[in-house]
């Protein structure tokens, strides 16, 4: 069904690759009613802290108030920087260096800055929507409308480093009372559809600007709003009641066919005071979720990490940097809901429509085909009930299994989010990096679990272009077959019109006793005391204390078999 409206309203394209990664938000050390306090310093120094301190994050966007705000007050874009940003350009640069794709929030109205004078420019040129009772709505229906916007506006920040926008108010469209007949039925029509014209816009424009990917960071939509990724839940409070909602908000959305879904972690207003495990537990489900954002609007802490405290701090790292470890297996799941629509993050029910028990569950989720999350809403509580869906599951990294069609409570530590792992999955991994692009993935490390056999295709590309859309990939299979003496690990290139960095692989299954035999396309493989990349060496090791094996082999490109006995 998702497969069907997906391919009429549109399927979700892929993103840039660095924007699986995390992202930051910042008001540039000053929230409304502390913007004499921004600098374009601010987000450069931010940036650092987060390399120095080993927080992996790919994109930084300045909320909004990098730009001065005039008559329409902060609801409008004057496109006018402030003065406390002494040089934005060199900022752009500096990030760049760093390797942070930066971007900046807009909104949909335009409005007069001290020397920039959108507003009076854009009457002029006949822009605005007719009737609008927010004055300065840019019509973006209108392609005309749409072009002297992106020339007019965003040029002057795309030509000076911002690689992105984040679109704000695409639900401004309303008109006046004195609207009326046609006219006013019309605008009502077009109600819904505005915030697609809106994101449409610079999403084409970055796109045949830079002939990569377009990208854009959005609020509001409509059915076919995830032809422009990305779209965010919007302003939620920073408090518990907000929290658990969140998740359902995000199933929903994804079975309404917008897979790329984001949230504040830790909320975005600070209604009430600070909370940190709160905020602990609301990012472990941020890294869980299809695009991971950081930003809020507690002046002067803005939800960064380390003012939380150490506890919080490492928490954030140790999450962080296990999202960056299955970029892999996230990537891959983007292709497939590429091609078949299906969200990365999904209700039990959706791979369990006959299980009763699963329609009921708003507090678990599937992560991708094979990683059910289970986050824990509750303030206070060290432990929680977990619904095992049909078959067998085993929690991530371990060889304790659980059988599925049964609940069962576990101890939930502040710093643990339970994760657990279908039987017979098998999860590609890769080693941490402080962003993407770091370093080529070498060796991919392959989990597989025992539980029944299975398969997982795992796709790569450039991580920039459209030429996925062309054929332009990799796409190779893994398959594991249990039998009663024997496992049977293939590796089967499937497309190969785009070359990936790999030159090894690193399997880690678990069995319960010592293989006899390991061998690799026929050749027997020894067993060595420790396997390294470095090395470049194949072989098996094997830990009786956690029944994990661990084999290395190199890549060759062409149908390759391990056989363990």
């Amino acid at each position: 069904l998702i497969d069907c409206y997906t391919s009429l309203t549109g399927k979700s394209p892929l993103m840039p690759k660095k924007a699986y990664g995390l992202h930051l938000g910042t008001y540039s050390g000053g929230t409304w009613k502390h913007e004499d306090q921004t600098s374009d310093r601010y987000p450069v120094q931010l940036a650092e802290k987060m390399r120095s301190l080993g927080i992996p994050f790919d994109l930084m966007w300045l909320d909004s108030t990098w730009r001065k705000f005039k008559s329409g007050g902060n609801g409008a874009s004057t496109f006018e920087w402030r003065e406390t940003f002494d040089d934005p350009r060199k900022m752009f640069q500096k990030l760049e260096d760093m390797h942070v794709m930066a971007g900046l929030h807009v909104r949909s109205i335009v409005d007069n800055g001290d020397s920039l004078h959108l507003l009076d420019e854009a009457r002029e040129a006949g822009v605005l929507y007719p009737g609008a009772k927010k004055e300065g709505l840019i019509n973006f229906f209108d392609c005309k409308a749409s072009d002297w916007w992106l020339e007019n506006a965003v040029s002057k920040l795309a030509d000076i480093g911002c690689r992105f926008l984040k679109t704000d108010v695409g639900s401004a469209l309303t008109v006046s009372s004195d609207v009326q007949g046609e006219e006013a039925v019309k605008a009502k029509s077009d109600h819904n559809l505005f915030p697609l014209a809106y994101a449409a816009a610079p999403y084409d424009y970055y796109m045949k600007k830079s002939g990569l990917r377009g990208f854009n960071h959005t609020r509001e939509g409509y059915a076919g709003i995830q032809r422009y990724p990305f779209i965010w839940a919007g302003d939620w409070g920073s408090e518990w009641q907000w929290f658990a909602p969140m998740i359902v908000g995000g199933l929903n959305i994804g079975l309404s066919g917008v897979g790329y879904w984001s949230h504040c972690m830790g909320g975005f207003e600070q209604y009430s005071p600070r909370d940190t495990e709160l905020y602990m537990r609301w990012v472990q489900f941020g890294m869980f979720s299809p695009v991971s954002i950081l930003v809020g609007m507690d002046h002067p802490h803005y939800h960064e990490p380390w003012t939380y405290g150490d506890e919080a701090l490492r928490n954030f790292i140790k999450y962080d940097s296990l999202r960056y470890a299955l970029l892999p297996y996230i990537y891959s799941t983007g292709y497939e809901m590429y091609q078949t629509g299906r969200p990365m993050m999904r209700p039990l029910l959706l791979d369990s429509p006959k299980d009763y028990n699963v329609y009921s569950v708003t507090d678990q989720y599937l992560f991708g085909d094979h990683i059910m999350v289970c986050p824990v809403t509750v303030k206070g509580a060290l432990s929680r009930f977990i619904y095992f869906p049909e078959g067998i599951w085993f929690r991530f990294g371990s060889n304790e299994g659980f059988m599925g069609k049964q609940y069962k409570s576990f101890l939930t530590p502040v710093d643990e989010l339970p994760l657990f792992v279908k039987g017979g999955a098998i999860i590609p991994m890769q080693k941490v990096v402080q962003y993407i692009g770091e370093q080529s993935i070498g060796e991919l490390i392959l989990q597989v679990y025992p539980g029944g056999n299975s398969s997982f295709d795992w796709y790569d590309d450039d991580g920039e272009t459209m030429d996925y859309q062309r054929g332009v990939y990799s796409l190779v299979r893994f398959s594991s077959e249990w039998g009663a003496s024997e496992w049977k690990f293939t590796i089967t290139p499937q497309c190969k019109a785009y070359r990936n960095k790999v030159n090894s692989y690193l399997i880690q299954m678990y069995r319960n006793t010592v293989p006899v035999e390991v061998s690799y396309n026929g050749v027997r493989l020894v067993r060595a005391d420790v396997i390294t990349e470095k090395s470049g060496g194949e072989g098996w090791e094997y830990d009786p204390a956690t029944q994990l094996m661990t084999i290395r082999v190199n890549r060759q490109d062409k149908e390759s078999q391990i056989r363990v006995r």
